[in-house]
């Protein structure tokens, strides 16, 4: 599907006049490394004439988000943008506050959560080749996204901003978005490098992992995006890793990164995640990103000049880190070319890129009573009630949003699609307030850091309630928003903030007619609001397009297709990092849940959780049938091809998701019950039938033997579980691995 590109590329060679070779004292150790890339005598060449401190300057922020060039040796600086959800306004250069420039507006796009709820690897590269273009058309070099951590649990602070739960789903939806971002010469920063998977104590939280959970888990994701994508940069968590702060890590940077997976580019620090200047720069760190003291006071600057004039680390050892940033700005273009790509920003062929997002990752949870989609030629009126429906989620939280001039909320995606003969009233229905915190210090991450008043005001909610009573129908618009889920805290538990649990019982009461939308970045306890509600739609932090994009789905221009990429749980106590007690730890966390992350828990466990994994609804039903293998018996090179028949039994087209997973009932290491291995996203015409094929590498099943230190496919029989969600499965296939 799509054709990944080689990792450092030849770029153009640099103009004679590029560098000047004056006024430098050369170095003395500089040998170069024999390193197969076309512009490597020019960079061993640049390195011999550069003085020990301007090498220094190009391993540690000089700005917020800059690390210094070499101006007389035609080296610019390597400029950084934050980008999660969209590239960060331009801020000023030694502090947070913004710079003022009235040509940063961007285009907002949908969260991570949303990007993985459409389960579409097609969007994924869509997102990243858009953002991609934003990125150059501000002139940056480096993006620092996308966000790949695991979804360990439903509190986490920046699960909006993730993607899943799944290791398969996360590499499937990684490697297109830094394939399509990476095509624009702009590196994508996949982060955060490893095992960052709690807000709370981020900054010290040792984190104890078994070895095999480890690979199958939390890296799959990271070594596809070295491996598949050829990511040009990786960024290095805050929290330790076995004892041993992640950008220190020689195990984790060194040995894995760079030795097994081959990873030639810039390893960044997270903002003020170094701790050391020796120990850092050896065990594998390239560049110190950091606010909270001066530029020089960085532990690779001064300290770092002071350590090599004293002997304490080689200057050959700081060459190679410069050679590895230079390397990756030749591969950008940013010198030694004149074809590098200009880029686009905040166009309407973005905002449309972030609407086809946003419009398949809405999730259609329930429609019993077939309510949606909501017929404009049925209403005179219709109540739209909640703070989430004009609620605004680009800016806000602790952590990077985008300066956008389009942010569609719910409420007027509503006002530009339904007819004028419709009288929309709406009601707030519920405040959002916080109680007075200490104010928020850089590096002090605590739990429960955002605490809400949950507490409805009786002129409003009775204002609601007569909104409702009058109307033909109703949409209530709940959830959350980017300042309750936000990086720098976990969430205290999974309860809906603000009263709205009572205010939505209420508005039930006096109109059965009622559509509740949950508008959110991770789960939360609906478990009431499930067995009163006949109808539920859960939808995200979504982008610039968001509101259009959620009002065409409830009015049925677009057939929902989203499904959850993350277990929902009844209660907090079900899921695995909370039935074992082991979140979130103090000083040290044990993933004592094992293997056993998501659904994986769940299933093994027999436990029901309130949605699953992988479930959505549509406007129309499907009907899988047929399901085959190519064959019944394969060798470990060889790919399972897997065809599905799937009908579109009603009257809309419609996109379906067709799930497989793997299971090993004899296998002689444990295994989860079932595993993700391939999906594929369909669109059927309502009455016709068509065919899926999903191709599954066989080494796809290998588990991780720790003995050996490698990757093992395990002889034997194999069922493969066909279904479109990991609670609803269609066909069982079996077959054999020799």
């Amino acid at each position: 599907m799509l054709i990944v590109l080689s990792l450092f590329t030849s770029c153009d060679q640099m103009n004679e006049n590029d560098t000047t070779l004056n006024n430098a004292a050369p170095s003395k150790s500089y040998k170069g490394k024999a390193i197969a890339h076309d512009f490597d005598d020019k960079i061993d060449s640049l390195i011999l004439q550069m003085t020990l401190e301007e090498k220094v300057g190009m391993l540690h922020g000089t700005s917020m988000f800059n690390t210094a060039g070499v101006e007389r040796l035609g080296i610019p600086e390597l400029k950084m943008a934050d980008g999660p959800l969209g590239v960060r306004e331009e801020i000023s250069r030694d502090s947070w506050a913004p710079a003022g420039w009235d040509n940063d507006f961007a285009t907002y796009y949908p969260a991570g959560g949303g990007l993985a709820a459409t389960w579409n690897t097609r969007l994924s590269y869509k997102f990243g080749n858009s953002v991609g273009e934003e990125t150059r058309a501000r002139g940056k070099d480096v993006l620092l996204s996308p966000a790949i951590n695991i979804i360990r649990t439903p509190l986490g602070g920046r699960t909006y901003e993730y993607f899943t739960e799944d290791p398969f789903l996360n590499k499937k939806l990684t490697v297109p978005f830094v394939v399509g971002l990476q095509e624009n010469d702009v590196a994508a920063c996949v982060k955060h490098y490893a095992a960052n998977n709690q807000e709370t104590n981020r900054d010290f939280v040792d984190v104890q992992i078994d070895e095999r959970t480890l690979r199958e888990i939390y890296l799959p994701a990271f070594k596809a995006a070295v491996v598949e994508a050829n990511a040009y940069s990786m960024m290095g968590a805050y929290n330790k890793f076995r004892d041993e702060y992640l950008c220190e890590n020689n195990y984790m940077l060194n040995e894995v990164l760079r030795d097994e997976w081959g990873f030639e580019g810039v390893v960044i620090s997270d903002w003020a995640a170094v701790h050391t200047t020796v120990k850092s720069l050896e065990s594998g760190l390239d560049i110190e990103m950091g606010t909270p003291k001066p530029f020089n006071e960085f532990f690779l600057a001064d300290a770092l000049i002071d350590a090599a004039k004293s002997d304490k680390i080689s200057e050959e050892e700081i060459d190679k880190h410069v050679k590895r940033i230079l390397q990756v700005m030749y591969t950008l273009k940013s010198m030694g070319a004149t074809d590098r790509k200009r880029g686009s920003i905040n166009t309407e062929a973005h905002f449309q890129d972030a609407y086809d997002i946003a419009a398949e990752s809405i999730v259609l949870l329930k429609n019993s009573n077939n309510i949606l989609p909501l017929n404009p030629e049925q209403l005179k009126s219709i109540a739209v009630i909640g703070n989430n429906a004009t609620k605004k989620n680009a800016l806000g939280g602790f952590g990077a949003g985008v300066k956008t001039e389009r942010e569609i909320t719910p409420l007027e995606g509503l006002q530009n699609r339904l007819p004028k003969s419709i009288n929309i009233n709406y009601a707030e229905g519920y405040l959002e307030r916080y109680a007075p915190k200490s104010e928020a210090v850089f590096g002090e991450v605590t739990q429960e850091a955002v605490n809400t008043i949950d507490k409805l005001e009786p002129e409003m909610l009775e204002e609601a309630i007569q909104a409702a009573k009058n109307s033909d129908a109703c949409i209530v618009f709940a959830g959350s928003n980017r300042d309750y889920e936000t990086e720098a805290s976990d969430r205290a538990d999974l309860e809906l903030p603000f009263g709205q649990e009572e205010l939505i019982e209420q508005i039930l009461e006096v109109n059965p007619n009622t559509v509740v939308v949950i508008i959110g970045g991770g789960p939360f306890n609906i478990k009431g609001i499930k067995e009163k509600a006949s109808t539920l739609v859960w939808s995200w932090f979504n982008g610039s397009e968001g509101g259009n994009a959620l009002a065409d789905v409830l009015l049925g221009a677009v057939n929902p297709s989203g499904k959850l990429p993350w277990t929902m749980p009844e209660k907090l106590d079900d899921s695995p990092a909370h039935a074992t007690n082991s979140f979130p730890g103090d000083k040290v966390v044990s993933y004592d849940e094992g293997l056993l992350v998501g659904y994986r828990w769940f299933d093994t466990k027999d436990i029901d959780p309130l949605y699953p994994f992988g479930y959505g609804l549509s406007y129309t039903t499907f009907e899988l049938k047929n399901a085959r293998t190519d064959k019944k018996s394969y060798s470990g090179e060889e790919t399972i091809m897997i065809t599905v028949d799937i009908q579109n039994t009603g009257n809309k087209d419609g996109k379906e998701v067709i799930q497989v997973y793997s299971t090993k009932n004899d296998s002689k290491v444990d295994r989860p019950l079932q595993e993700l291995k391939g999906f594929e996203k369909v669109l059927v015409t309502a009455g016709q039938n068509t065919t899926a094929t999903i191709a599954i590498p066989v080494k796809e099943l290998a588990y991780y033997n720790v003995d050996k230190a490698a990757w093992e496919i395990e002889p034997g029989n194999y069922n493969l579980r066909v279904g479109n969600s990991s609670r609803k499965i269609i066909s069982e296939l079996s077959i054999s691995v020799e």
